[in-house]
């Protein structure tokens, strides 16, 4: 399974580590859309900001 994920909301005003985050996913501009491999550490990352993105569900035909 893969997600289609975007940043939404700015991490300004939120903690070093969130930011971080963002960093490692490779987020780092407001409407940057990546797709990633559903796997438990991609996900865990994601629970930690899911506050900032938009989250879809693709299929593995659907790619960018």
């Amino acid at each position: 399974m893969k997600l289609r994920v975007t940043l939404k909301k700015s991490p300004i005003g939120y903690p070093k580590d969130q930011k971080a985050t963002l960093r490692t996913l490779k987020l780092n501009k407001l409407n940057k859309t990546r797709d990633f491999e559903a796997n438990p550490s991609i996900i865990g990352m994601l629970n930690k900001v899911k506050h900032l993105l938009e989250i879809k569900e693709v299929s593995d035909d659907e790619t960018l």
